[in-house]
């Protein structure tokens, strides 16, 4: 419940509430939006963005629903702001060239998580919300702005793809 008592405090501007709020979920929302970016720097940037965001909006927000549903949909939407302008400037440079993706490095990352990332978007994505953040499949809805029956029909198609995915390792007898 401090969660609350934070946001009754940023919500009467008090700053040092914010500060507090701050270094409680910044980690977190980092880890979070890495995984959806696939990008550190940009992750970096939809955070900061978020928590601006998050203290001009904060009158905005009714204390009687859950508070890290609304915080992570104004996360995810920042995310997917960046990757979408940072897909228009792709598109204007040659994109062989432009090592800014493959300098990413997820090296300390499993293999699972690496199969994660191989994912399109639209199953990505929930399936981080899911299971990295263990958000319900109501909250996912909530946070991406899509029906509950979209958010499980894309989880059930990422975990098949997933599955898919790890399946001729386990023939070739990597998992053994």
């Amino acid at each position: 419940m401090l969660e609350k008592k934070w946001i009754q405090q940023i919500q009467a501007g008090d700053q040092a509430s914010f500060r507090q709020f701050y270094d409680a979920y910044a980690g977190a929302a980092i880890r979070t939006a890495s995984a959806i970016t696939r990008n550190r720097e940009m992750a970096k940037d939809a955070v900061q963005e978020t928590f601006i965001r998050v203290f001009r909006q904060i009158g905005s927000y009714n204390p009687e629903l859950p508070f890290d549903p609304w915080f992570y949909r104004i996360l995810t939407n920042e995310c997917l702001r960046l990757m979408k302008k940072e897909v228009a400037k792709l598109e204007l440079a040659d994109i062989e060239d432009n090592p800014s993706l493959s300098e990413e490095s997820f090296d300390q990352l499993s293999d699972l998580y690496d199969v994660i990332q191989s994912l399109d978007d639209i199953h990505r994505i929930p399936l981080i919300l899911k299971y990295v953040k263990g958000f319900s499949e109501k909250e996912i809805a909530e946070i991406l702005g899509l029906n509950q029956n979209t958010v499980k029909s894309r989880l059930f198609k990422g975990r098949k793809k997933l599955h898919e995915q790890l399946q001729p390792n386990e023939e070739e007898g990597e998992f053994q």
